[in-house]
């Protein structure tokens, strides 16, 4: 069952918002790419996605959020392990 807040209003449609693990996974990515100095346009440009992207995924105010393939593909990019983005218990 979705709780309410993960639901929100979103150009005209009600849509489910980002979880506690789609949030953790972003801090993550997020804490490693401004540890290893890459921007967002950098990020996209390796990812193979838009700026836009990026910049949805890292903002509370849209649904977009990283799949498993980007996250494999992070890891290569921030040279680190797939695993690293994951919390090591359920959230």
């Amino acid at each position: 069952m979705l709780k309410l807040e993960m639901i929100q209003l979103y150009n005209h449609q009600w849509v489910i918002m980002k979880s506690k693990v789609d949030l953790f996974v972003i801090s993550k990515v997020k804490e490693q790419r401004q540890l290893k100095n890459i921007s967002q346009a950098d990020l996209a440009y390796e990812l193979e996605v838009s700026v836009g992207f990026i910049g949805k995924v890292e903002s509370l105010n849209y649904p977009s959020h990283y799949n498993i393939k980007h996250l494999n593909l992070l890891a290569r990019i921030l040279e680190c392990s797939p695993q690293d983005f994951l919390p090591k218990k359920p959230l």
